[in-house]
Parts: C-alpha cells; sequence; structure tokens
C-alpha cells in the first residue's frame, strides 16, 4: 500500500517553500497529485520514460490510452511539440492558460509512451494558481492525466484523490489546492489534420472553438482497440462504483426509481430538474451546463461514499452547449 503525503496549499497564492518541496519530487521521478481548474492531476516529469511509466502503474491506466502534457506557457510547449503551427498560436492567445488540450507532433524529446506510441502529443496551458507554480518550479513539463483510477470518476477535490489512490503501489505527494473549479476534463482539439477536429469535448465550449477558428468538426466514429488518440475516448469512462443509468423524463425516471427501491436497491439520483420524492441520496444540479459540469464528478463520488447501488440521472437538454456533459454521462452509463 502506498503511502500518500497530504500537503494544503493556497489555492489564490501557493506557499513557495510547498511548491518547491513537490517541485523536488517531480524532478526526483516522484508522482504529485495537484489541482487544476478542470481536474486533479497525477503528474510527473514528461521527459522522464521511468517517470511516465509510474502514472501507469499507479493509475492501472492501459498503454494505449496517451496522457496530456501541462506546460508554463507557449515557450515550454516546444520542448514537447516540434510543430508549432500559426492556428495554434492563435488558440494559445485566445485560450491559454485555460481547458484546451491542442494536439500537435510529439517533440523526440517525449516517452513514446506519453502519447501511446502516437506521433502526436496533447499539451496545455492549466490555469490554475498551484498547477502554473508547481511546473515553473520544477522546470519540466508535466505529463498529467486524471488522479484516480483508471476509468474512475475524476478528482475535483483533495479528497477524492485520497479516497480513489489510497491503495496505490506508487507513492503520491499530494497538494490540496481547494475544489477545481471547471470541474469536467479539458477540450482535446486535434491541429494534426486538414480541419480541426474536437477529439473529446471538455471544459472549453465548441461554439467558442468555432467563434475563433471557423470549422472545427467534432469525432463522432468509434475508435479502434488500438492506441487511442486522445484521453477519455474509452467507451466506459468517468464512472462511479454504482451503475448509472441515463433517462429521458422526470415521469420515467420516478418510475424506474420506484421500481429500483420495490426490487431493494440502494438508489441515488442526480438531477437538474427537481427533486424526486422518497430518495434520501439524491443531488440537484444547476440547470445549466457549467454550473452542472463544475458539480457533477462531485455528485457522484458523493453517490458512491453513501453506498448507493444504482444512480438515476435525468439527461440535461440535447444541444451543443450540453456537448461535454452528455459525452460524461454516457460513458459512466455504459457497460
Amino acid at each position: 500500500m502506498s503511502v500518500v503525503q497530504f500537503v494544503k496549499v493556497s489555492a489564490v497564492a501557493p506557499e513557495p517553500d510547498i511548491v518547491a518541496e513537490a517541485a523536488e519530487v517531480l524532478r526526483a521521478d516522484g508522482l504529485v497529485a495537484f489541482p487544476t481548474e478542470t481536474v486533479y492531476g497525477l503528474g510527473a516529469n514528461a521527459l522522464s520514460d521511468s517517470a511516465v511509466a509510474k502514472i501507469f502503474h499507479a493509475k492501472g491506466r492501459p498503454a494505449r490510452n496517451p496522457l496530456i502534457v501541462h506546460v508554463a506557457d507557449a515557450r515550454m510547449a516546444a520542448r514537447v511539440v516540434s510543430h508549432w503551427p500559426p492556428v495554434a498560436e492563435r488558440l494559445a492567445q485566445a485560450f491559454w492558460p485555460g481547458p484546451l488540450t491542442m494536439v500537435l507532433p510529439r517533440h523526440p524529446d517525449v516517452p513514446a509512451a506519453v502519447s501511446a506510441g502516437l506521433g502526436a502529443v496533447g499539451v496545455r496551458v492549466p490555469a490554475h494558481p498551484v498547477a502554473r507554480a508547481l511546473i515553473e518550479a520544477a522546470g519540466c513539463p508535466v505529463a498529467a492525466p486524471s488522479a484516480n483510477p483508471y476509468m474512475g470518476v475524476s478528482p475535483t477535490r483533495a479528497g477524492h484523490v485520497l479516497r480513489g489512490m489510497q491503495d496505490t503501489p506508487e507513492p503520491i505527494f499530494l497538494l490540496d489546492g481547494g475544489e477545481a473549479d471547471v470541474g469536467l476534463e479539458s477540450t482535446v482539439l486535434d491541429l494534426t489534420g486538414p480541419v480541426p477536429t474536437v477529439l473529446r469535448p471538455g471544459g472549453l465550449p465548441l461554439e467558442q472553438l468555432r467563434q475563433c477558428l471557423g470549422e472545427v468538426r467534432v469525432l463522432d466514429a468509434p475508435v479502434s482497440a488500438q492506441a487511442l488518440p486522445s484521453p477519455g475516448l474509452a467507451r466506459r469512462h468517468y464512472a462511479p462504483r454504482a451503475k448509472v443509468f441515463l433517462v429521458e423524463t422526470m415521469g420515467e425516471l420516478r418510475r424506474l426509481v420506484t421500481q429500483a427501491q420495490a426490487e431493494g436497491g440502494v438508489v441515488g439520483v442526480v438531477s437538474y430538474s427537481g427533486p424526486v420524492s422518497g430518495v434520501d441520496d439524491q443531488v440537484l444540479l444547476p440547470a445549466e451546463p457549467a454550473g452542472y459540469a463544475r458539480q457533477l464528478y462531485a455528485s457522484l463520488h458523493e453517490l458512491d461514499a453513501l453506498g448507493v447501488e444504482q444512480i438515476f440521472i435525468d439527461l440535461p437538454p440535447a444541444d451543443l452547449s450540453w456537448l461535454a456533459v452528455h459525452d460524461r454521462l454516457r460513458r459512466a452509463a455504459t457497460s
């Protein structure tokens, strides 16, 4: 069993001595869990083969699933990518720091394991002050998927990391910088083809990308069982221990909940439409995309901690502003 070192740090003005200690762990090829504006990441020196291997080992993550590399600024991105096209500069000026990952040709110095052996790598500049301070103090790009066991619900609080990673085989230095502001992973945009393509919808809305670039496609074809072009593309992902059911209407949700309770199931509800009578374990989320996304993962963690066996969720509207939320819900509900 791993010992997870837990240290609180200011989310606004990170204490230099704490950041320096965590940065030293990274330079020594260790693992650091840290807050970003999206979710908590499990970070390692992106230029070290042995450090990157520890990420996969700690999470139980398959080698075919690539990692995103976090950098301090566009200049550090040059250590990660071999080509920086004008479109990348335009996007960086518009959306970095922030929840946008750009997929670009991988620099030879980046271990192939980071990108699952592919020739491209995802890179972004996080907006959270702790993440920025850590990367700058370490002086190296930081590869970091979400700090949770593979396929589990991503952590948006340090407590989620502690519960999820307490049995990891690798020691982890955990920086508690408060709750993530965005609550969903970054948007992953592939810039290696003729048309920019969203591989994974996320914290940066599709509408904003199209306002900046014009034509932007969304990946809608199933991916192969080989190396994935982006994190988060497995059919089942972001899933709690409880079985998740997505329901089109509140009437149908109430009927299914009543049936499950009659069969003796421990039932939970996540809803934006209103409460369901007779259900003790339920979470009401905001009826707008950003607020819903910010609280979604925390609600799933909460219901899991309560021992719920089945979670019923009323589906939000099927429009582009809810694209990332629908992606996460669909994958969480896949068997």
